[in-house]
């Protein structure tokens, strides 16, 4: 064995339905998924995806609390589909892409909106207004040999049970096959990988002490509060 210096940090390790655990490797973020949210935020819907990443280490596991994050006065939530990949592979096919998976699971893709603008403007990385701490909560993952592989059904996020977020899976604009088959040409997805696969139109601010749900149709629940 390795002659480690300090510990090795610990697997995260999302739970899967069913029992076990989904270990990951890395995770991949689509930006602009769905029409409504791309004209919310002043863009073009007729661009090709674009991919960001968060690391392993910001994925908070269901039911969790999320402190809110230093230097940012705008955090917010983006409710998202995550792909759990389960294959590895490279210069995937669109008709092969669902092989890869191995199931679906509801995601926040928590963002410092002020970060992600000041970015934006001066054309520098997104990475300290998506990557940070605790910005990636997950929930519980569902086989797709259970659930099959979700392309339609109601996408939704509540704060403090109020209803801020609602779309359908059938509104994204580039399918999982899709998504998948084109990042599998930037990158090689191996099993532990997972992909949140955009927002839909609702984003908004939270504070301190709110209840953040989401839910997908056929696929779970997510949920979290800010500390």
């Amino acid at each position: 064995m390795a002659d480690l210096i300090f510990p090795a940090p610990q697997p995260v390790l999302v739970p899967v339905t069913g029992g076990g655990f989904f270990p990951v490797r890395r995770v991949y973020c689509v930006g602009r998924n769905y029409a409504e949210h791309i004209r919310e935020m002043g863009n073009d819907v007729r661009e090709p995806p674009f991919f960001f990443a968060k690391p392993a280490d910001a994925v908070v596991i269901d039911g969790a609390p999320i402190a809110y994050p230093p230097q940012t006065r705008d955090l917010q939530h983006e409710i998202e589909l995550v792909v759990a990949i389960g294959r590895d592979g490279a210069n995937i096919g669109e008709h092969a892409a669902l092989e890869h998976v191995f199931g679906y699971a509801a995601g926040l893709d928590m963002t410092r909106r002020d970060l992600q603008a000041e970015a934006k403007k001066a054309g520098r990385p997104w990475s300290m207004a998506k990557g940070f701490d605790q910005s990636a909560p997950i929930g519980t993952i569902a086989p797709a040999k259970a659930i099959g592989h979700p392309a339609t059904g109601a996408i939704t996020l509540s704060v403090n049970g109020a209803e801020r977020q609602r779309g359908d899976l059938g509104d994204q604009i580039w399918s999982v096959p899709e998504t998948i088959a084109y990042l599998s040409r930037l990158v090689s997805l191996r099993a532990g990988d997972l992909i949140l696969t955009g927002t839909p139109a609702g984003v908004s601010p939270v504070r301190r002490r709110d209840v953040l749900e989401g839910n997908i149709e056929g696929v779970g629940t997510v949920s979290t509060v800010i500390g």
